[in-house]
């Protein structure tokens, strides 16, 4: 056991599949990321995320406390390096859920992770979900999909795929890839 890097397209529902990951195998330690953007109803700084300023997130970059560092719609997301790095010292499972973008600069950092893209049963069930949110202005949703059109022909570059076509089967998958060497 040791790293495992989970990432995918937006809205491919990577939070979702963690969160039941978190239920099938409570001994993974799941990295908390720091963000520039507002905490969503309902979200906890230190649970969800770290939720700081950008002064904070450019002081943090520039004393490498990041494995990896991106910015998503607007907003600035980063890895902490201590936590994980005491994490994987102790031999323990540990579970990074990044965007793309990060996930090739944790590979850089950590070459022996192991790389897990998250990917929808299908390209109409991708829209889907995205525009089923409600939560998002239409021009948002198109920039969301036209991300996750580029981030679809990444799934080469990883160890392992995941087809999210049921939240409860992807989450036991991805445990069964967590729980092997």
């Amino acid at each position: 056991m040791g790293l495992t890097v989970l990432s995918g397209p937006s809205g491919v529902g990577k939070g979702t599949v963690v969160a039941a990951v978190r239920r099938l195998f409570p001994d993974v330690w799941v990295s908390v990321s720091a963000t520039t953007r507002a905490p969503r109803p309902g979200e906890t700084d230190g649970v969800e995320y770290h939720f700081v300023d950008d002064d904070r997130f450019d002081r943090m970059v520039k004393d490498g406390e990041f494995v990896e560092h991106a910015t998503f719609a607007g907003n600035r997301y980063g890895t902490p390096r201590a936590p994980l790095e005491r994490r994987l010292d102790d031999g323990l499972p540990a579970l990074l859920e990044i965007e793309l973008q990060g996930a090739r600069q944790v590979r850089t950092a950590i070459p022996s992770a192991r790389f897990v893209f998250l990917t929808p049963p299908s390209w109409d069930e991708l829209v889907r979900r995205l525009t089923g949110r409600g939560t998002e202005r239409p021009e948002v949703i198109e920039r969301r999909l036209a991300r996750a059109r580029v981030e679809l022909t990444a799934e080469p570059e990883f160890d392992a795929v995941v087809v999210n076509d049921d939240v409860e089967a992807a989450a036991a998958r991805l445990v069964s890839l967590l729980i092997t060497e």
